[in-house]
């Protein structure tokens, strides 16, 4: 379970911006919070960020989703002489030229750990990792460029790890690409991050529909019960024509180019013989099933087979999976469900979260949001982005919060514009 990130000088963010997943003492909806040990502290179940066009929402999902990169890929991945792939705050070439930090709380079998470092365009600068068992603070390691410091309770090998870490690889990443069975523990929580957007197309489609094998149950459940016609699926084994495994080559290498190395992963899909064949029932006239393949249903309905299956195994996992554009070709209802997955104390049993950005103003009244999972980004004269909780904005749960953020109460919405300037531009 997430319990709190903060990234610096990354994107649009520029000083340090923080999401928090601890609930409030304020009055909400009942929702699932989960128990957070060795404190009086609970979780939440995910959060949701608004905000303007360019405000800097997807910025900050952006910001986990390339740590978790990190973590996972920097060792195995990274070119030995490519440097850090950080992207800095553009607009001040002071920023700019400062450190990246990212730095997250979180829950591993109920412990608390501490992760966090800082690097430029050259190299990793510093890392360190704590964990709080009883609430305590225990010193795993810290490093300082290729330096690292073990406290006492680090476990295994140490020397060897060092050696084999580069300035451009984090040194956790290294040591989990060397078997490290605690810290491969730890960095599970990572691997277990699940991001979705409507941008990266090329990622989603390689890594979540060419190489799956299935659509989960529980998927086609939830397509029948908001009334998309969708009754069920089958699915089949095809060969892949070589005209075919050319153009997949092909394809996958500008993804690669354009996502990054650290972005993009084909798990074997670029060499795949066969490829499994996906076709939706719908009921036909008569009563009998009609079957249509994927290309042949709409937009919101691919994405939805995409997000879904992400959704349940956060679920079975308990682990975060993070949408971008939540509203992006579903409807405001079909989007409220999938709120209610993780709000439900009765279906969220495993501590799973969900972080979605949205421009959807009708889930602001949902009976599935508290006020503080509620964020709002908007950016300064200076174009950095700030990030906020509704929680922190006097209001009363009885409010319209709708209204009150279309009439600008809350800010972070677009400013009003003469638009009959453009007529005489």
């Amino acid at each position: 379970m997430l319990l709190r990130m903060s990234a610096s000088n990354y994107l649009s963010i520029a000083g340090r911006q923080e999401l928090s997943f601890i609930a409030t003492k304020l009055k909400g909806p009942d929702v699932a919070l989960f128990p957070i040990a060795g404190t009086d502290l609970e979780g939440l179940p995910g959060a949701v960020l608004y905000g303007a066009n360019a405000s800097g929402k997807t910025n900050f999902v952006k910001a986990l989703n390339w740590m978790c990169s990190a973590v996972m890929q920097s060792h195995s991945r990274g070119n030995p002489e490519g440097g850090v792939p950080r992207i800095p705050f553009a607009l001040d070439p002071a920023i700019a030229n400062q450190p990246t930090e990212l730095e997250a709380d979180f829950l591993v079998d109920g412990v608390r750990f501490q992760y966090g470092f800082t690097c430029d365009d050259e190299r990793y600068l510093s890392e360190w990792l704590y964990s709080y068992p009883e609430g305590k603070r225990r010193k795993l390691f810290e490093r300082s460029h290729d330096d690292v410091e073990f406290g006492q309770f680090f476990k295994g090998p140490k020397k060897l790890l060092v050696e084999l870490m580069r300035p451009n690889s984090l040194f956790i990443s290294t040591a989990t690409q060397n078997d490290h069975a605690e810290l491969s523990r730890i960095v599970r929580f990572f691997r277990r991050c699940e991001y979705s957007s409507t941008v990266s197309v090329a990622k989603d489609l390689i890594n979540n529909t060419f190489k799956k094998d299935q659509i989960d149950p529980r998927t086609i459940t939830f397509l029948k019960a908001i009334g998309t016609g969708v009754t069920g699926y089958r699915q089949f084994d095809i060969e892949i024509p070589e005209v075919v495994k050319n153009v997949i080559k092909e394809f996958a290498g500008i993804a690669r180019k354009h996502l990054g190395e650290a972005n993009f992963s084909d798990d074997g899909v670029v060499d795949r013989e066969k490829d499994v064949m996906i076709e939706l029932a719908h009921r036909g006239v008569g009563g009998e099933d009609c079957y249509l393949g994927l290309e042949r249903e709409s937009s919101g309905t691919r994405r939805l087979i995409l997000i879904m299956n992400l959704v349940f195994k956060a679920l079975d996992e308990g682990s975060v999976v993070i949408i971008d554009e939540l509203d992006a070709s579903l409807h405001t209802h079909a989007a409220e469900q999938v709120l209610r997955l993780f709000a439900d104390p009765e279906i969220n049993r495993n501590g799973s979260q969900l972080i979605a950005t949205t421009h959807d103003t009708n889930l602001l009244n949902s009976e599935w949001l508290r006020r503080d999972q509620i964020w709002f980004c908007e950016k300064d004269g200076e174009g950095a982005t700030h990030l906020f909780p509704l929680s922190e904005i006097k209001s009363r749960q009885t409010d319209n919060f709708e209204r009150g953020y279309l009439e600008g109460r809350y800010g972070a919405i677009p400013c009003s514009t003469d638009l009959s300037l453009l007529l005489r531009a």
